[in-house]
Formats: structure tokens, C-alpha cells, sequence
């Protein structure tokens, strides 16, 4: 039961969001045919996420011969030229996607007659070029796609108008991004990347529990599909990986590790094996995700506890989630979409002599900063809570920017960011903690404190590309360490 790329780890790999290009397909490959613990990957590539097939976007310029503004003089084509040879150059952020439409649109008739392509794509990307295009705007609204409007400066005098009109019903699905950073491009894709990933992703969640009316609501709601599977199908899974395939697993975790703590060889290796017997169900089933009940109904009836699994799969660019927490395996699937890495789900507990909240948990990604990003420091431990099992407790890198999330039902985005200023190693709480200075109010954060006890924190400032999804998916986004909601109208 060799792990051979699938049909799906290969599309995965070569429509890899984030930063990556066709380097990606080596790199998954591989991951996929040596189970790559963290060590394993070449650094430098942003992780692909889950998706089965291209993100659409429809790009179009809007502009208008001879206008006054840039220039008379411009050439609209020439214009063109120069957007394009910037895409070319930022490729590896466009790898995922695939631009049905690349159109120069001069009048309202053009962009109506586009119309069942706009329709057709995830999101629009409309390129302002020049004055005069106020009347064609509309047009390209009247789709109903997400779009955001890229508009360089001295492009027109029509940004006046933008914000009034993002502020009516008629401009509920535009975003605009005036500025002269045409790295801003890749940025505009983004919410698109988070609404097509939920939109195929597929969650498997080993329980026994009845979770059918949330899943309704995600499929309802974003397209998502979640499916239950019981223990017998993984033991029958685990029992049918060889063992000299699950010694390899051991002798890589083993190999990466700084140290082993408590765990014996045989524990990790049962954890291992388990692993790759998850990783096998992710391709039987298609899916991009598994969540365990693994203190509740699976407590105990599995050949070993899921973490290594999880972990393994976070560092492969696909995702695994404790606890079968859904609405969190939901938000890493949105960070995925968003940024191109995994999360960390935690158990919070507050620090307010620092303004800090301390982010804790025994499960720990290593690859943190996705696929072929820089691996983090990791030792084996045991659960703490539970005194057994084997897990990876992960040094996160102190510095970093963080932003942490939790999807409330489908509805709305509780999120709040912060600096790690400190990865502590001590032995209380769960194995893999980082203490994360708040940026706005942390003692707003514990007296705003609501809808249970985990979070899942992702490493970037994730803030304006949040906002944007949020807008276009219709959900409300709410800083919990401001007690606001971000604006965030619903389409």
C-alpha cells in the first residue's frame, strides 16, 4: 500500500495556490511517495491547498481610446502589454488559476456581451486604464461575480465615485485597490482562491456523533461536503499498510525530531501507521480534509492517537484537525484558500502582564509555513492532558505576524491578530504553545470571549484578505479584540 501521487495529488500539485510553479508537482510527488515528514520538503514553496481544479478568474481591462486621462496618447493596447508582462513575471502567484477571459472591454455593450463568461468564473479582476469607464463598471457588476477593481493612480478620476458605489447594492460584490503595488494583483485573486477551495473541498470526520445539520449548512452555504466514516474502516485501513512502509513513516518523525521525550518507538510507530492510513482514506474518499473524534467517540478505539496523522497532512499541504472540530477544519480550509498555509488550532488562555494570549495546544505543524516553506524545530511528546500517545510539540518562530480565526456556525468570522514573542517550553497546558501579543485590546479579547474554547491561528496579517472574502461570501467579520464588526456588507 505504497503512497503513489493520485490523480488528485497531482492536479493538487500543479494548481498550486499560492506562491509556487511548477516546481510544485516535484514537490507533492515526492511528499506523497515518502509520506514527507517535515524535514523532508524543499523549502520555498507556499502550500497548494486542496483543490481538485483551477481556480476562474475573468480578467478584464476597462479603458477607453483617447481618453484625457492618463495620457490621449496612451496606446490601450500597449497598456495591456505592461499588465500582462507583469502577470508573467508573478506566475507562480497565478499558477492555480486559469483566466477565461483576458478581454479589453472600451463600451457597455462589450462587457454585457461577456457576460456568461464573468458568470462562468470564481471572481472578476478588472484592470482600470483609463478615464471614462464609469458606464462600463455596471456592466461587469451586473454578473454578480466577486470583483475587485485594480486601479493604478492617474489611471481617471472615476475612484471618486468607488467608494459610494462599493457602498450600494449594486456594488455589494466590489472591492477596489487603488494603488501602483502591482503585487496587489496576486493579492485581488485571493478571496477568489478561499471561495473556489471551500467550494471543492470535502472533510472527512471519523465519528460516530450526528453532525448532519452543520454540514448541510456548509454545503448550503459554501459548497462544502462532509462526510462521516466509522472506526471500522480505518482499522481496516491501518491494518493494510505494511509495516516496512510504516517503519519508513517512524524512521523520518524520528529523524526530523530534535528529541524524543516520552513517547516509546513502538507508540510511534502505531502513530505512524495510522497516519499513513489516513492519508490513504483522504485519496478514497477525495477529500481534503479528516477531523477525528478523538476525545470523544474515538477515544481509545483507534490503533493510536491521530496527531502524527494531522500533522503530516498539515505538512502536505492537505489538512487534519483534532477533536472533529468542523467549524475549525472550516477555517483552516478558508487560511488555506487565503494564504496557502495550515493552522494551528489551539486552547487559548490569557497573559494580560504581556497584553498577551497564550495559544496552546499537543498537536504542532512543523511546516507552518506550508508545503516547501521552512520547517519549525519539533520534539516528540506525549498528550499532556492524557499522559499518552505521541505528537509533535513544535517551536513556532518568534516574530512572526499572526492572525487567528474561528468560522461561528457559517455565518461569521471571529478573528483577532498578534506577534509570537514567545514559544514557551514548559510543562504545563499542551505541548506546543506560543505566547502572541494582541494587537488591538486583549482585555477587550476575554471579555468579548464567546463560542467555545478553540481558535485556529495562521501566520500573516490576514486582515484585509479575510475582509474580502467575508464581503463576497456574505459572512460578517468580527475583531474580537475590538468588539466591532469590520464592515462587511453582505451581497
Amino acid at each position: 500500500m505504497g503512497l503513489k501521487p493520485s490523480r488528485r495529488e497531482f492536479l493538487t500539485a500543479v494548481t498550486a495556490g499560492g506562491a509556487i510553479g511548477l516546481a510544485a508537482a516535484g514537490c507533492v510527488s515526492q511528499a506523497a511517495r515518502s509520506g514527507a515528514a517535515a524535514a523532508e520538503v524543499a523549502p520555498g514553496l507556499v502550500s497548494p491547498g486542496c483543490r481538485k481544479s483551477k481556480v476562474k478568474v475573468a480578467k478584464v481591462y476597462l479603458g477607453r481610446p483617447k481618453a484625457a486621462w492618463p495620457t490621449p496618447a496612451m496606446d490601450l493596447q500597449e497598456e495591456i502589454g505592461r499588465y500582462e508582462a507583469e502577470f508573467a513575471r508573478m506566475g507562480k502567484d497565478f499558477a492555480d488559476v486559469e483566466f477565461v477571459t483576458s478581454d479589453l472591454v472600451t463600451k457597455p455593450e462589450e462587457a454585457a456581451a461577456l457576460k456568461d463568461r464573468l458568470e462562468a468564473a470564481d471572481g472578476v479582476l478588472a484592470i482600470h486604464l483609463s478615464m471614462g469607464i464609469m458606464g462600463i463598471l455596471p456592466q461587469v457588476l451586473a454578473a454578480g461575480r466577486p470583483t475587485v477593481l485594480f486601479a493604478a493612480p492617474y489611471s481617471g478620476h472615476e475612484w471618486t465615485g468607488f467608494g459610494n458605489l462599493c457602498r450600494q447594492k449594486q456594488g455589494a460584490m466590489l472591492e477596489c485597490l487603488l494603488t501602483d503595488d502591482y503585487g496587489e494583483l496576486a493579492e485581488a485573486v485571493r478571496p477568489f482562491r478561499a471561495i473556489h477551495h471551500l467550494r471543492e473541498a470535502r472533510i472527512v470526520n471519523v465519528t460516530t456523533r450526528n453532525f448532519s445539520g452543520y454540514a448541510k449548512a456548509c454545503k448550503a452555504k459554501f459548497g462544502t461536503d462532509i462526510v462521516q466514516v466509522g472506526k471500522e474502516r480505518v482499522i481496516a485501513l491501518y491494518e493494510a499498510v505494511p509495516d516496512a512502509d510504516a517503519e519508513a513513516e517512524t524512521r523520518r518523525w524520528v529523524a526530523g525530531a530534535r528529541r524524543i521525550v516520552e513517547p516509546n518507538r513502538e507508540e510511534i510507530f502505531k502513530s505512524c501507521k495510522l497516519a499513513l492510513a489516513m492519508h490513504r482514506l483522504l485519496d478514497e474518499e477525495e477529500a481534503t480534509m479528516i477531523t477525528v473524534d478523538c476525545y470523544g467517540s474515538m477515544w481509545r478505539k483507534l490503533p493510536a492517537y491521530p496527531c502524527i496523522g494531522h500533522a503530516r497532512l498539515n505538512n502536505l499541504g492537505l489538512g487534519g484537525m483534532c477533536e472533529s472540530d468542523l467549524q475549525s477544519a472550516m477555517t483552516q480550509i478558508l487560511f488555506q484558500g487565503l494564504a496557502g498555509k495550515p493552522g494551528f488550532v489551539n486552547d487559548p488562555t490569557m497573559d494580560s502582564s504581556d497584553h498577551a494570549i497564550i495559544l496552546a495546544h499537543c498537536m504542532g505543524t512543523p511546516k507552518m509555513d506550508g508545503l516547501c516553506g521552512k520547517a519549525s524545530p519539533y520534539h516528540i511528546r506525549t498528550i499532556m492532558e492524557r499522559q499518552e500517545g505521541a505528537v509533535c510539540q513544535v517551536f513556532m518562530e518568534v516574530g512572526r505576524k499572526t492572525t487567528t480565526a474561528r468560522l461561528i456556525g457559517t455565518e461569521t468570522v471571529n478573528y483577532f491578530t498578534g506577534d509570537i514573542i514567545e514559544a514557551p517550553d514548559l510543562p504545563r497546558g499542551c505541548r506546543t504553545k506560543i505566547k502572541v501579543k494582541v494587537d488591538d485590546d486583549a482585555q477587550a479579547l476575554w471579555q468579548n470571549w464567546a463560542h467555545g474554547l478553540h481558535r485556529v491561528t495562521c501566520y500573516g496579517d490576514l486582515t484585509k484578505d479575510l475582509a474580502r472574502f467575508c464581503k463576497f461570501a456574505g459572512v460578517t467579520l468580527v475583531n474580537e479584540a475590538m468588539a466591532r464588526p469590520v464592515e462587511a456588507p453582505k451581497a
